[in-house]
């Protein structure tokens, strides 16, 4: 039987498979890393050291890309759309929080489903931030904040499609939905709060006025 020649090739295009795999696998956790720490600064509203930090991230994403190209066996074993699905929800998040313009999935460089489901995660990054201006006080931005949550939730429940197609978007889609009321409730109460304090401190001034 004349199995080694067929071995030999089998060997020679696994190796390569495995190259790109031994490349690619750590860019992709760089990325990942890269992008945890430019939305710690996003929140912190140090804006240019996130763009530094996704400015690495997408140098990482794209040699991890490019140690994949030639290998559509792991291309989509799923590490790599993790990190470009980091990736999203931190421009996506700096898009939002900044008021810039929100970045397309052919500006990142990114799949569709990977940038779906970026969209999606960033509402809890969104959802962090709206509580942080809650604590300012700043409830008519707050409300703002909260229109973009209601509007990408619209958008996302709007792609019903299988599983296998955009892997798990339809959770992400529930989380986001779960993140959105949330926020409500907590922006609601603080506003009821504020018009009761605002109330009682007209009540006080007007009973100080008559007194006097």
């Amino acid at each position: 039987m004349e199995l080694e020649p067929i071995g030999g090739r089998i060997r020679e295009r696994l190796d390569v498979v495995n190259k790109g795999r031994e490349i690619a696998l750590p860019k992709a956790r760089q990325v990942i890393r890269f992008c945890s720490v430019a939305i710690r600064a996003i929140h912190r509203e140090r804006f240019d050291e996130a763009r530094t930090g996704l400015d690495q991230a997408k140098a990482a994403l794209v040699e991890a890309q490019r140690a994949l190209k030639d290998c559509p066996e792991i291309y989509y074993a799923g590490f790599l759309q993790d990190a470009e699905k980091e990736y999203s929800e931190g421009r996506v998040t700096l898009a939002l929080v900044t008021g810039e313009a929100l970045p397309t999935p052919e500006e990142l460089e990114i799949g569709f489903p990977p940038f779906l489901s970026g969209l999606g995660e960033a509402m809890g990054e969104l959802r962090r931030h709206i509580l942080d201006i809650i604590r300012k006080g700043k409830l008519t931005e707050g409300e703002r904040f909260l229109t973009m949550m209601d509007d990408v939730y619209y958008f996302l429940i709007s792609f019903d499609y299988p599983d296998a197609l955009t892997p798990g978007l339809r959770r992400i889609t529930d989380l986001a939905r779960s993140v959105m009321e949330k926020t409500r409730g907590d922006l609601t109460t603080s506003m009821r709060q504020y018009e009761l304090h605002d109330a009682l401190a007209r009540v006080e001034n007007s009973f100080t006025a008559r007194t006097d």
